[in-house]
């Protein structure tokens, strides 16, 4: 009974592996996918910029907007996790450019830039919040002991407080 017993557990154990290399090769592979469609998206806005001839604020941020999802692309290959505070910057962005192409246009501030406004300082607020929860509460791994720190966690963690 015991070998049979051990060669169920082989066969889970060869499974396991199996499975957790197939959804890591999806992930990465994922990952690839949105850094290229990234870079290309922001390719191709640059030379639309340019066939424009002329460039606006709305087009610079709308360049930071590419290098920020970039950057996020970057730093999960790296370390594996998404910092919160990035999608959170990407949308802090992406409002500025609506509040500036929305007076750019209509010349006239209305409720809708005070509610855009209203949005980008929530989003400020819950920046300082995610910041101030993880320099206070760090997180901790299955075990209950705290997670292994990266180099690049610390990095970043120490970048933050410098801000």
């Amino acid at each position: 009974m015991s070998r049979i017993e051990r060669m169920r557990a082989g066969m889970h154990s060869v499974a396991d592996s199996l499975g957790n290399m197939l959804v890591e090769a999806f992930h990465y592979l994922a990952l690839f996918a949105i850094g290229v469609v990234t870079a290309w998206g922001g390719t191709l806005a640059f030379i639309g910029m340019l066939d424009k001839g002329h460039i606006s604020i709305d087009d610079i941020l709308l360049l930071f907007i590419y290098l920020e999802l970039a950057a996020m692309v970057g730093i999960y290959f790296k370390t594996n996790h998404m910092p919160i505070r990035f999608m959170i910057y990407v949308a802090i962005t992406a409002l500025t450019r609506l509040l500036i192409s929305d007076i750019s246009h209509h010349h006239q501030p209305g409720w809708g830039v005070v509610m855009v406004s209203g949005a980008i300082l929530l989003l400020a607020l819950a920046i300082l919040v995610v910041r101030f929860a993880s320099a206070r509460f760090p997180a901790v791994a299955a075990g209950g002991l705290p997670r292994a720190r990266s180099r690049e966690d610390a990095s970043a963690e120490r970048d933050d407080l410098a801000d």
